[in-house]
């Protein structure tokens, strides 16, 4: 079995408890106005299998708290996800968190299979005009649900409005000088973050979707 994955970090402090290991996969049939990844969007024909996959995560589970899985849509590739989620619970203990575009009620039968496997489920499409006050939602239509005592245990704590110390994002710069964001961004931040970067005489490149 092989993932679309667009990319992995570690640690990502912005989505979910502790540090956590971000996987974000790639393609998106969902496209979403205002999306924070639009470069996740294109399906691709070149896929990484999940035991290769599996080999360049383990190295982070003694050390990570959770994991996070995004996109993308996880969604679109359901027999995979299902697959990867199967085989970090072999090896991790930790908590995992996954975001899909989707409602709930569209992906509800794609989930018995992932029973156990998936603690906390944020879903939902992003709504650029809706307002911006729950923790872990990028817009206020996005439900979390909490589908394990683990889950429920963990994330319960994310059923509150966001205060503004929490308005964080994680910044990453790769060896070509690619800056990647990982969070939820509040509706001016990039706005701003331009801005700096452009007064300090950075360009700027939007990313081509």
């Amino acid at each position: 079995m092989t993932v679309g994955l667009s990319r992995l970090h570690f640690p990502v402090t912005t989505l979910g408890p502790g540090k956590r290991i971000g996987i974000w996969f790639q393609g998106c049939s969902l496209r979403c106005t205002g999306c924070l990844s639009p470069e996740t969007w294109r399906f691709t024909r070149d896929k990484v299998a999940i035991e290769a996959l599996m080999e360049q995560l383990r190295p982070w589970f003694a050390q990570a708290d959770g994991i996070t899985i995004s996109g993308g849509e996880p969604f679109d590739q359901p027999q995979a996800l299902s697959k990867l989620l199967a085989a970090i619970r072999q090896d991790f203990n930790g908590n995992i968190l996954v975001f899909s575009g989707y409602t709930y009620a569209a992906i509800h039968a794609f989930l018995p299979p992932m029973a156990g496997l998936i603690d906390a489920l944020v879903s939902g499409p992003f709504e650029q005009d809706s307002p911006q006050t729950l923790k872990l939602r990028g817009s206020d239509n996005q439900v979390l649900h909490l589908l394990t005592a683990v889950g429920k245990t963990r994330f319960s704590v994310f059923h509150q409005q966001l205060n503004d110390q929490e308005k964080v994002l994680d910044m990453t710069l790769d060896r070509q000088g690619k800056v990647n964001l990982i969070g939820i961004p509040r509706r001016d931040d990039l706005i701003r973050l331009r801005a700096i970067l452009e007064q300090q005489g950075h360009s700027f490149t939007p990313v081509t979707k």
